[in-house]
């Protein structure tokens, strides 16, 4: 086993246990009466479509995985795809430091299926980059139709911030071009960076985007239940959470969601709006994920058995 194997798989386990102390800690922070009743309190309907937004938007992060090996010219089978970056992003949106978290995860996966350590390292790079331009597509477009939200968070005037909303569209728009007219190594100083395709590049704007659009219309079925909300307000919210969470790595966005989310719609930001959130996108995904990833290793465990034994028996009826 080389030295990046052990690497990765001992942040496997690290983030394997942390899951599961994590799923005791966030249900340690609320009673089960609070859970209960946070959930009773949403209409039926309300969260099952906030249960589909959020099946749309992990599949649309399944999506990333799949571009990203397309863009290193490996082919792996959809399923395949779609369970490594569920169980890895079910953990790693929970834990935080999503990069570290998922990537031992998707490693424990791809490496059983062909890919190195480097391809998986270029995976999570292409990924990070596709939430990046998901995330300032999104932000951009929300200061430019709700600037009256976004400058009271960020305590500018609105005429500011349709400026920085369209300065940060610029950012896209810059990256697609550059996959275009370079098509190829794009060379920065002492740096190199590998551009994909340009129908690659589009394809992480637009899919990156439908992400969080899906995720804030899930954050948008919560709110609602509580009161009157435009869904570019609830979009502002989840867009300036996000970004302080990943500016925080706090593990799930504790804390950092529900008061981001609060400021900016104080009245609909119950307690009940964001523990039914939470229970949508982050619990129940974390603990589907985790329970796949109990399902795999064992499954994985078994089938690695048999081909130790079918390759003894083997060699035992060669050497007699």
């Amino acid at each position: 086993m080389t030295l990046k194997s052990m690497i990765w798989n001992g942040l496997f386990v690290a983030a394997l246990c942390l899951a599961f102390f994590l799923l005791y800690r966030i249900f340690e922070q609320y009673s089960f009466e609070q859970i209960v009743q946070s959930v009773r309190s949403i209409p039926f309907w309300r969260f099952c479509l906030a249960l589909l937004c959020a099946a749309a938007s992990y599949l649309c992060l399944s999506c990333f995985d799949l571009l990203a090996i397309r863009s290193l010219g490996k082919s792996l089978p959809y399923p395949k795809v779609a369970l490594a970056s569920f169980v890895s992003l079910s953990i790693g949106h929970n834990i935080g430091f999503a990069g570290l978290s998922s990537g031992a995860v998707r490693y424990r996966y791809y490496s059983r299926w062909g890919l190195t350590a480097e391809d998986v390292a270029k995976i999570i790079l292409f990924c990070g980059v596709t939430v990046g331009l998901g995330l300032i597509t999104l932000g951009g477009l929300a200061m430019i139709i709700n600037p009256v939200d976004a400058g009271h968070l960020l305590q500018i005037e609105t005429a500011t911030t349709r400026l920085f909303g369209s300065l940060a569209l610029t950012l896209p728009i810059g990256y697609s071009m550059l996959a275009f007219f370079v098509r190829g190594r794009l060379q920065l100083w002492r740096w190199s960076f590998q551009l994909p395709r340009f129908s690659i590049a589009l394809a992480q704007i637009a899919i990156g985007t439908i992400n969080f659009i899906f995720v804030s219309a899930c954050l948008h079925q919560m709110l609602s239940a509580f009161g009157s909300v435009a869904f570019f307000r609830s979009v502002t919210a989840f867009v300036l959470a996000n970004s302080a969470i990943l500016a925080t790595h706090v593990p799930g966005g504790l804390g950092v969601l529900e008061a981001t989310v609060a400021y900016v719609v104080p009245s609909q930001a119950s307690i009940g709006a964001l523990i039914a959130f939470r229970c949508v996108y982050f619990f129940i995904p974390l603990a589907l994920g985790a329970a796949l990833l109990f399902i795999s290793e064992v499954v994985s465990q078994r089938c690695s058995r048999k081909t130790r034994e079918g390759a003894d028996e083997r060699a035992e009826s060669q050497s007699a």
